[in-house]
């Protein structure tokens, strides 16, 4: 049961990492005029934190550890 559970949030977690690679090179852009914005950075971020927790957890291990710092931009 918790090997299925596992693969599950390691593929959920390749997808948030995928998601913020994203963010990062375009966060918003236009098109056709209309301004389009990916998502939210800090949600994705965050979320990353608690899929790695949670991995780290039925894996055995302690996780993987992530500092984020906040950018004005």
């Amino acid at each position: 049961m918790n090997m299925s559970r596992l693969d599950a949030l390691r593929r959920r977690l390749e997808m948030y990492l995928a998601a913020e690679a994203a963010i990062l090179s375009s966060q918003s852009y236009e098109m056709e005029g209309l301004k389009l914005t990916r998502a939210n950075l800090e949600a994705v971020q965050r979320t990353i934190s608690v899929l790695e927790g949670k991995i780290g957890r039925l894996s055995g291990g302690r996780g993987r550890m992530r500092e984020i710092v906040p950018k004005d931009w």
